[in-house]
């Protein structure tokens, strides 16, 4: 069996190493495209539905009404590419600090993507139009199991910063330290932030600012992988 160093101790192994390179790299490629896409098809999304307003009402309300396919694809497809990314992840990072955890807290978010498109929301806060002005009273039962999915997806990517923070740091890498750091902290206030007005868009930057740093990852973990 053949093992190709990577800068700061990770390795990847395999006993073709032409093959396995190609296949991680296209398991990265999916993670730092995943971000980059979800977010154009909701701004698309955004900018051609009727009553739908960000700064009224979440991103996953768009998975209700006749067009909901969109979204719900576009969940499943973001979902599964951070799954692949982890994978990934999984096969580069064999050594050193967050080895095991960042790779499972990455495969965490996309299970999290998957989930708020595989269970819909309730009807609430006037989408689609015609549904209760409020928040819905009582959930349905897939309604409560898409209640779970942002707390797991954007917690998930919260701990995986602070995981590979620290990793940076014991490489001494502090770029990427407060890059990580920043956007844990950067996603963590604006998905807990209080109140109803904003929301749409408190969660959208969420995402856009956890999503812009998977993408970083994902592509210098391949960059790296290319160089060994």
């Amino acid at each position: 069996m053949n093992v190709h160093a990577l800068p700061h101790g990770t390795t990847v192994s395999g006993s073709s190493p032409s093959r396995d390179g190609r296949g991680t790299g296209l398991l990265l490629l999916g993670g730092a495209v995943a971000g980059p896409l979800f977010t154009a098809v909701v701004l698309a999304q955004v900018l051609t539905r009727d009553g739908f307003y960000l700064s009224q009402q979440p991103l996953s309300l768009l998975s209700l009404g006749e067009h909901g396919w969109v979204q719900v694809t576009n969940f499943a497809v973001a979902g599964s590419l951070m799954v692949a990314c982890a994978l990934g992840m999984r096969r580069v990072l064999t050594a050193g600090p967050g080895r095991t955890w960042a790779p499972l807290l990455v495969m965490l978010h996309g299970v999290g993507l998957l989930a708020g498109g595989v269970f819909l929301p309730d009807p609430g806060l006037g989408y689609p139009p015609g549904a209760p002005e409020g928040i819905p009273s009582e959930l349905t039962w897939h309604g409560t199991l898409h209640a779970v999915a942002p707390p797991l997806a954007f917690g998930a990517l919260v701990v995986c910063c602070a995981v590979l923070a620290r990793r940076s740091a014991v490489e001494r890498r502090w770029g990427r330290m407060l890059y990580a750091g920043a956007t844990g902290l950067g996603v963590l206030g604006l998905s807990l932030w209080q109140g109803q007005e904003g929301v749409g868009v408190r969660l959208f930057l969420a995402a856009v600012v956890g999503f812009a740093w998977t993408t970083f990852v994902a592509l210098d973990l391949r960059g790296s992988l290319a160089r060994s």
